[in-house]
């Protein structure tokens, strides 16, 4: 049986968002993954744009409020917020908080925000890749 994992983020329009389709692409065979925020947005396409250019695809992925997912039990959930308030959820058998900042809190020429993009997005599947791509996470 495959062990839940629920990222959630303020808005579900990046960092959550690549996290759920990262480990699906890559860790789908151990762990159902879903993502959603607090204040949820619309997904943001340079974050579909950043994974696809990873091979992952999270086109048809949507922002999901949290309250979609009041009372369901998760082996795993993971905030992914940086600052003020993470939310709590009762229902996860264990609660990880891991920051990674923004991207899209990043201001400049478009080129160097899709590289604030990428830069998340790696260490977002560098962390996933150490924290649950072992037999023993």
């Amino acid at each position: 049986m495959k062990e839940k994992v629920l990222f959630i983020c303020t808005h579900n329009a990046a960092r959550s968002q690549m996290a759920e389709g990262y480990m699906r692409a890559h860790y789908g065979d151990r762990y159902e993954a879903h993502s959603a925020g607090m204040q949820p947005d619309a997904l943001d396409p340079r974050a579909v744009a950043v994974m696809a250019e990873i091979g992952v695809d999270i086109s048809a992925q949507r922002a999901k409020p949290l309250t979609e997912y009041f009372g369901q039990q998760m082996d795993y959930v993971v905030t992914v917020c940086e600052g003020g308030v993470c939310p709590m959820f009762p229902w996860a058998t264990t609660t990880i908080h891991e920051v990674f900042d923004d991207p899209r809190a990043l201001d400049g020429p478009e080129e160097e925000i899709l590289d604030g993009f990428r830069r998340v997005r790696d260490e977002i599947c560098r962390w996933i890749d150490l924290r649950f791509g072992t037999e023993s996470a």
